[in-house]
């Protein structure tokens, strides 16, 4: 087995709905999503600069989600708007890591 074929067994392993990833509405269609939050908390340590509190009760919710790019379609630019299980995110970061991406996204939320 090549190189690339050997990538692409392991990306099924990583996705693989009974082992890591649960299935989630991205954009309207259900597919196997790994939501990481603790590599988000290690690229916020990056950050520190960021507050992540605007004003009273309003701050930015942030995620790192991973999908198969096959499932996913073509890789999404920075700034374009996603939609997961009915909550609205911009991606602040897209990353395709040999068919898997890897989203970094944000959204204003309230404290409520």
């Amino acid at each position: 087995m090549m190189f690339k074929e050997q990538v692409a067994e392991d990306n099924k392993v990583f996705l693989n709905l009974e082992e890591f990833s649960d299935l989630h509405m991205v954009n309207g269609r259900e597919m196997a999503v790994l939501i990481d939050g603790n590599e988000m908390i290690e690229r916020e340590k990056r950050h520190q600069n960021r507050q992540g509190v605007y004003t009273d009760g309003v701050y930015i919710k942030e995620l790192l989600i991973y999908v198969r790019a096959e499932d996913f379609g073509k890789l999404p630019a920075i700034g374009r708007v996603l939609t997961m299980d009915g909550k609205t995110y911009t991606i602040s970061d897209a990353i395709d890591e040999d068919g898997i991406y890897s989203l970094s996204l944000e959204a204003n939320r309230t404290g409520r």
